[in-house]
């Protein structure tokens, strides 16, 4: 039995490799021949990467071009019906996940409380389902012939028909004895290709609490699938505890279970019912960047040892290293202390591998000897720096008495509207309009030191000059300044924050070829200076027109950013907060009246659980609240929250107070909406009319359309009409005309 392996591994490049070739590809540069090699190349050094740490069960397919679930849905012929038309398979692969000027795009939403977006499932009860093995086999068969002992990954069909959408109301259920027909086939195939194969079937479903459906279907799916000769099949879970499906999975046949000791404390309390089940225990964080403390894990296996003997017991990460950077190989301006406390994927295969030698008491050699040392010693260091604590702040927060604004929003509005006199159905963008080469330049040369600070102003100021000039051509209502200065929406907020750190190329996979940086949250958080002031003042003195102040939310800083995992949540949101809120109130006084405090994350920290909800719930709302209390009344606070489902959380949103709320229904459409009216929302609202994640620009007419099945849901004097989402990642000649056809059907609609 392999003593290790993982859950999965990042697949972006450590350089963003695959993010080069990809956009490349798609802009025309290079064929898709480059991909393809790129991709052969990324996976072989993944693979050898593993080989040199000692990890002896390696994960193939679960590299991607774009997404895992996008794979799924190909393996399984699950096509929608506007793409079925495209019969090259490249080309149907990316316009299924970035729309084309005739074909909306599939909805993409959040992998469960992360940061990372994954393509969903569009099904009807039409669907009909036809097995591809093109890359599941060819992945597999690369992997044979690089030499390693290979577990093939897959998404389990149960999280993939629960996270699956119906058009038409139907149940994605009803397809459950077909997909896992086709899974059996699948197996079946890949079984005959490599003997005694491993297959792991990601549930992380089921770290959600097993339904009655879901219940009533696991064992028996379980029960067929394990029965494939020639496969010892491995059901992963994540993100949180899967006690009650334990049992249920140990009388199925599968041969191991992983389960996520990290997140989910409480499988331990299930172990009792593993039976003749090996454990995958994920007892190394694959989600955050923090140095495993060796020695307390070794107690934890102990205890997990009392139930499990040892040689059914596999080390691995708590889920797929996806979640974070690759390496800190190339991290040279890191501070040596802050280093020291940290690891990144590579870093943690080492662990993996020393904590199972240790484990299963196999001699060190003298490099796991000092990697030993090491640990303690960082373990040490952590517990007593004086970096990490700032009694200020402390203090400052336990004397907060002002938690939240000063009026109801009833009253709140009827100042604003007076004060600011915007239109109904007013218009305006999110926030960020595109980061063009030229303009990364000039950002990277003043950061490296060859551009001098004056040099760089004039540049941003005239980028600036040119998006305001834009915006007031087409007509917009409310401007933004375009966030030139910004690298990140979390990243420039935390530059200017103490108690953060920056990597060189800690890039993580958001989504598709989309990457972003975290900051390192690892101390008490203060505000040394304004942030945001000079920018958006410079930006108001340009124009007669509203501009927005736009700053990042504590809960999306909170969440968008790796933790400290020695305090609680709870205070360090809070400790942002009085940051944010310091900033609003210098925006006002700045004579600022609209400030955007942007929570897109918020719904990701949620914790699986139901049970858990509340907490999160009262701290998270608490900080937003706590950052906002600063405004004034006349004072409009806005707020974007993209790509989240919506209707369990709803409530809390409308307890948020903000005055306004963007948000995303391009790809969803009006369901999410509905949501909003079912409840009384009495806030104003700006749901995004078309998609941004998507290169294709919609025209006037279809935007009416857009306007017009809003105004079935709500009143246009409650209304605001945006993108639905920052515009960053776009292409000025796709920004300039979608943004101009909004405009046109906003007038076409007021008439």
């Amino acid at each position: 039995m392999p003593k290790n392996t993982i859950i999965g591994f990042p697949r972006i490049g450590e350089k963003r490799e695959l993010k080069q070739a990809l956009e490349a590809y798609w802009s025309g540069q290079n064929g898709f021949e480059h991909v393809r090699q790129t991709a052969l190349l990324l996976k072989r050094r993944h693979w050898s990467y593993q080989q040199q740490a000692g990890i002896e069960l390696i994960s193939c397919n679960d590299f991607s071009l774009y997404d895992t679930m996008l794979d799924t849905i190909v393996m399984l012929g699950a096509i929608p019906p506007r793409f079925a038309d495209i019969a090259e398979s490249t080309l149907q692969y990316f316009t299924m996940a970035r729309g084309d000027q005739t074909r909306v795009a599939m909805e993409m939403t959040k992998w469960f409380n992360t940061n990372y977006h994954y393509i969903v499932p569009e099904l009807s009860a039409q669907s009909r389902f036809k097995l591809n093995t093109t890359k599941v086999l060819g992945e597999l068969e690369e992997a044979i012939a690089f030499g390693i002992t290979p577990k093939v990954n897959l998404i389990g069909p149960l999280t993939f028909l629960a996270l699956a959408k119906t058009t038409d109301n139907s149940d994605a259920f009803a397809h459950l004895d077909r997909v896992v027909e086709l899974y059996e086939q699948l197996l079946t195939t890949l079984a005959g290709h490599a003997p005694s194969l491993y297959v792991q079937c990601d549930e992380p479903i089921l770290a959600l609490g097993t339904t009655p459906l879901i219940e009533s279907h696991l064992g028996e799916v379980y029960a067929k699938l394990s029965a494939i000769s020639g496969v010892k099949l491995i059901v992963a879970t994540y993100f949180d505890h899967d006690k009650e499906s334990v049992a249920i999975l140990a009388k199925s046949g599968i041969w191991g279970i992983g389960l996520d000791f990290v997140h989910g404390e409480e499988n331990i309390e299930a172990l009792g019912d593993l039976g003749d089940l090996h454990l995958i225990a994920g007892v190394v964080d694959g989600r955050n960047v923090w140095k495993n403390d060796i020695h307390t894990t070794l107690e934890l296996l102990e205890r997990i040892g009392l139930a499990v003997p040892k040689e059914r017991l596999c080390i691995s990460t708590s889920c797929s290293l996806l979640h974070v950077p690759y390496t800190l190989a190339h991290e040279t301006k890191l501070d040596s202390t802050l280093t020291s406390w940290l690891s990144f994927a590579l870093e943690k295969l080492d662990e993996v591998a020393l904590l199972s030698h240790a484990l299963h008491g196999k001699p060190l050699n003298p490099a796991q000897t000092q990697a030993l040392e090491a640990n303690r010693a960082a373990a040490l260091s952590r517990k007593t720096s004086q970096i990490i604590h700032d009694q200020q702040v402390q203090t400052r927060l336990k004397t907060t008495t002002k938690w939240e604004r000063d009026l109801p929003y009833a009253k709140r509005i009827a100042l604003q509207k007076a004060a600011l006199n915007y239109p109904d159905l007013a218009t305006t963008t999110i926030g960020s309009f595109p980061q063009t080469p030229a303009l990364r330049h000039v950002r990277r040369d003043f950061k490296n030191g060859t551009l001098s600070e004056a040099t760089y102003e004039a540049h941003i100021r005239t980028y600036i000059d040119e998006c305001l000039a834009f915006q007031e051509s087409i007509g917009l209502d409310v401007l933004v300044h375009g966030e030139p200065e910004r690298n990140d929406m979390v990243e420039y907020f935390g530059e200017q924050l103490e108690g953060f750190a920056f990597t060189q190329n800690g890039w993580v996979q958001s989504y598709g070829s989309r990457c972003v940086k975290p900051p390192l949250l690892y101390g008490d958080i203060s505000r040394p200076s304004p942030m945001t002031v000079a920018w958006i003042t410079y930006a108001q003195s340009k124009t007669q027109k509203i501009v927005k102040g736009m700053l990042t939310g504590p809960v999306t800083i909170l969440n968008w950013s790796f933790v400290r995992n020695d305090k609680p949540k709870r205070e360090i949101a809070q400790q942002i907060a009085l940051a944010i809120s310091d900033e609003i109130n210098d925006l006002q006084e700045a004579g600022i009246g609209i400030v955007q405090v942007d929570e897109a994350a918020f719904k990701e920290g949620y914790p699986l659980r139901q049970e858990k909800h509340a907490n999160y719930e009262e701290w998270a709302l608490e900080s937003f609240r706590l950052s906002t209390s600063s405004a004034h009344p006349r004072t409009q606070i806005h707020t974007h929250m993209c790509y989240s489902e919506f209707r369990d959380i709803i409530h809390t949103i409308k307890a948020m107070d903000a005055d306004v709320i963007s948000i995303e229904t391009a790809r969803s459409g009006n369901k999410l909406l509905q949501i909003f009216k079912e409840i009384g929302y009495e806030q104003e609202i700006g749901p995004g009319i078309y998609d941004i994640h998507s290169p294709r620009v919609p025209d006037a007419e279809e935007m009416v359309a857009q306007i017009h099945a809003l105004l079935e849901v709500f009143p246009k004097e409650q209304l605001w009409i945006n993108p639905d989402c920052g515009l960053k990642t776009r292409k000025w000649e796709e920004v300039k005309p979608s943004l101009a056809n909004m405009v046109t059907a906003v007038n076409a609609v007021r008439g």
